[in-house]
């Protein structure tokens, strides 16, 4: 993953964002003058409610619904390209700011070690980044990504070969692990 100036730790002034179709449902997109900020799943009436207090509240910025946004008109292609089974790697930047210290330092990891059509176990990503006894730490870090898809938490997978936990639900996971050829698309 290009994460082509990703070292963003700050909201840039305003919080844009829009909600926009996919394959797996409404995910809400937000970004600042740093990058892509948020993505979040399912995002109906009350999800989209719950995500913009949260954006408010952790980001100290007015959440502003922006369709039509500069900021969001990249991620939003690159994220209808990838759904159409073109794009590979995100080349977005990215706002960090809502994640800090192990967590940031396992999503970075993950999005510039894990590529397309792979995936890797929770305690093979602990290794790499130097701590192997953190598994169950990095199943946390996966949890609180504030980032998926873009930052694949959907390619972490548990060692046995179960699918392990996934914030937007198993079946997304599944869908988004088909999409990449990881697993097999659905018979019906």
């Amino acid at each position: 993953m290009n994460s082509k100036g990703d070292a963003g730790d700050g909201t840039g002034g305003t919080v844009e964002w829009a909600v926009v179709g996919s394959d797996i449902g409404p995910l809400l997109l937000a970004a600042t003058g740093a990058g892509l900020v948020s993505v979040v799943f399912h995002a109906g009436p009350a999800v989209r409610d719950r995500a913009v207090g949260q954006l408010r509240a952790r980001l100290g910025a007015e959440p502003v619904e922006t369709p039509g946004s500069a900021r969001l008109t990249e991620p939003i292609r690159q994220l209808a390209e990838y759904f159409a089974g073109s794009l590979r790697e995100f080349s977005l930047p990215l706002d960090w700011s809502l994640t800090s210290g192990f967590n940031r330092q396992v999503l970075r990891e993950l999005a510039a070690g894990v590529p397309y059509g792979t995936v890797v176990g929770y305690g093979d990503l602990a290794r790499r980044v130097g701590q192997p006894g953190a598994a169950q730490a990095v199943g946390t870090a996966m949890g609180s990504n504030p980032l998926p898809v873009v930052v694949p938490c959907h390619r972490v997978v548990e060692s046995d070969g179960g699918l392990g936990g996934f914030g937007g639900g198993l079946e997304t996971k599944r869908q988004l692990l088909a999409l990449e050829g990881v697993l097999p698309q659905p018979l019906f």
